[in-house]
């Protein structure tokens, strides 16, 4: 029931194994700051008052009430959630009278490319995954027109990134409000998976400092404190949606385990602290990108879009496909990046840069070296 998700599997264990670490999209910064049972960014930082809730507290950060919030134990669980929550709604399998035979394998909308648990937990809760493009001639722009052309009648959900995983293409709040509408003719959902949108150099009025779907109309969005915040430790997500979602999404969640007291009471330290961590963050992933770039531009060899403020990118080079780059750079340099494969571009690898920027910067000096003895 349950298939194979081969990227996770891959990625397990080896960015805490590499010498040098090209793979890590989060911005978790230096290694010592990983370690302990409290991470070291939070760590002497004071708790909040008692009354405040985490709920409460990711309520304002997206101008919503805290009936449109959900908590989760890390946002692959909040996708989890939501997928299961849209499909549920369809197949009328949380309908209590059993008076309908339940209709089977709905469609789930995912892009192309994309990040593969998005789809292999859409075929796990029993949807048919068909997909839309966002094609790299485009520069993976989402363009909601395709979304209406893919959409089919048995349609339960459409689902997105922001920023795009894999390429790091941001995507406005205007164009996240006419995908919503768009699935809103068919009467269905749109879900972003938004842990990249903070990833931008110059604070927004979004979330986060990113742009956001949440409080659009037919918007279901999910974030977690592991990417922008680099505190991946916590396990600490959560779903944004209207109050009719949430209601039956945590009705599904009674199905999954809860979310842990200690992730929440730091949690909630974390985002009390928000305005004092947020600028540390924002500089490192600045500085990541402008490395990232700086890189590709020097490399005649290596060809890839670095999108304006993010600290990763799928890259080319010249001669070598995914797979074969991904791994001498694994066997020969102790260097991680990641095969294009896993998110169904194998003749590119993932770059990302998310630990500290001298540590980055060491990377990219052994990946170059890789590439000349390569060449």
């Amino acid at each position: 029931m349950f298939p194979a998700i081969a990227y996770l599997e891959w990625i397990d264990g080896r960015p805490e194994a590499a010498e040098y670490d090209l793979g890590s999209s989060d911005l978790r910064g230096t290694r010592s700051e990983q370690f302990g049972p409290i991470p070291g960014r939070l760590a002497g930082l004071d708790d909040p008052p008692a009354s405040l809730d985490l709920r409460s507290q990711l309520a304002e950060v997206y101008d919503v009430d805290s009936e449109n919030v959900l908590l989760t134990p890390g946002a692959t669980t909040a996708n989890f959630v939501a997928i299961a929550t849209a499909l549920t709604a369809v197949t009328g399998e949380d309908d209590e009278s059993g008076d309908d035979e339940p209709e089977r394998d709905p469609q789930v909308l995912v892009e192309k490319p994309g990040y593969e648990p998005l789809r292999a937990t859409s075929q796990a809760l029993g949807g048919r995954v068909d997909r839309f493009l966002r094609p790299a001639e485009d520069d993976y722009r989402l363009d909601p027109e395709r979304i209406g052309s893919a959409l089919a009648d048995d349609a339960a959900l459409a689902i997105t990134t922001n920023r795009h995983n894999p390429s790091g293409t941001l995507t406005d709040r205007e164009t996240l409000a006419e995908a919503a509408s768009v699935a809103g003719e068919y009467g269905i959902p749109v879900l972003v998976d938004e842990v990249y949108a903070p990833y931008t150099t110059t604070a927004e009025e979004g979330a986060f400092g990113g742009p956001t779907a949440a409080g659009l109309d037919g918007a279901v969005v999910t974030g977690s404190l592991t990417k922008f915040f680099g505190l991946g430790g916590l396990r600490l997500g959560w779903l944004v949606a209207e109050a009719d979602f949430v209601s039956r999404a945590r009705s599904v969640a009674w199905h999954i385990p809860a979310l842990a007291e200690p992730s929440v009471t730091l949690g909630r330290r974390a985002l009390a602290h928000k305005s004092d961590l947020e600028p540390v963050q924002r500089d490192l992933c600045a500085t990541n990108h402008e490395q990232l770039a700086s890189f590709v531009e020097s490399r005649p060899d290596v060809s890839g879009d670095v999108p304006a403020g993010s600290p990763f990118a799928f890259l080319s080079v010249d001669g070598i496909d995914g797979d074969e780059l991904a791994a001498r750079a694994w066997e020969e340099a102790d260097l991680l990046v990641v095969p294009g494969r896993f998110f169904e571009i194998p003749d590119a690898v993932r770059v990302s840069l998310g630990r500290a920027p001298e540590e980055g910067a060491a990377a990219l000096e052994r990946f170059g070296e890789l590439l000349d003895s390569l060449a």
